[in-house]
């Protein structure tokens, strides 16, 4: 497979948890998120997302501690969202250890800011994250629907230099029902040089064959790990075929 294999670790309270369609009330709690970067780490991944599901409820950055942690004891290139709305937001991240950021809320809310952070940094350091519910860009922590379309949102910020897209389908997230393959072929149809990131829906190792023969060039991936449907030592054997 040639697709960029991100495995995920969400983080409430310094634990690492998943939800079901982004809802806080439907929360499983798997244990210390550094012990989850070890093993992605032991086994051979060298990348991971991070999202600090605290921070994306109360707007502003809550878990830079447990970042730092995964940073400081890992190799890992980590690249961290959740609660990044101001340039201290922005700062603590990368102080922790991130080597990229991924945003989307504040791109929705204050674009020339978003902006300013894409020329003062860089569009390999940061990531336009673009979580979707019904077409519309979800906005804070996905409690918020904008009233932006998915393909002229991205259209804006292609045009300003972004080349990085993480572009979540909220009604798969968490679900185990399969990734929105269609979704992502529209996104790139659009936008072919974009390195669109898929997240949603992951349940197996042929869901990530899917994304992989549709051309998909990353997928983000979680719940399938910690439910025992992904065995990582198999999906990275699966992964270093015909790299």
């Amino acid at each position: 497979m040639k697709i960029e294999l991100i495995p995920a670790i969400d983080i409430i309270g310094g634990q690492c948890v998943r939800l079901t369609k982004g809802d806080y009330d439907q929360k499983t709690v798997y244990g210390k998120p550094i012990d989850m970067a070890k093993e992605f780490e032991r086994i051979g991944f060298n990348r991971l997302h991070v999202v600090d599901l605290d921070g994306a409820k109360n707007r502003h950055i809550v878990n830079d501690s447990v970042l730092r942690e995964i940073t400081s004891n890992t190799k890992l290139t980590v690249d961290f969202g959740g609660g990044i709305k101001s340039h201290d937001d922005v700062d603590a991240a990368f102080q922790a250890g991130a080597q990229m950021v991924t945003i989307g809320s504040i791109a929705v809310t204050h674009p020339h800011l978003f902006t300013w952070w894409l020329q003062k940094y860089g569009p390999d350091r940061v990531i336009l994250g673009a979580d979707v519910r019904n077409g519309k860009i979800s906005i804070n922590g996905w409690k918020e629907d904008s009233t932006e379309d998915l393909l002229p949102f991205l259209k804006k910020y292609v045009d300003a230099g972004v080349k990085n897209v993480l572009c979540t389908e909220i009604s798969k997230d968490g679900t185990l029902s399969g990734p929105a393959i269609d979704l992502y072929r529209e996104v790139l149809n659009a936008y072919p040089d974009l390195h669109l990131i898929a997240s949603g829906g992951v349940s197996s190792i042929d869901d990530i064959k899917a994304l992989d023969k549709a051309g998909i060039p990353a997928v983000v991936f979680g719940k399938a790990i910690y439910e025992g449907r992904i065995d990582l030592e198999d999906l990275w054997r699966a992964g270093q075929k015909n790299n």
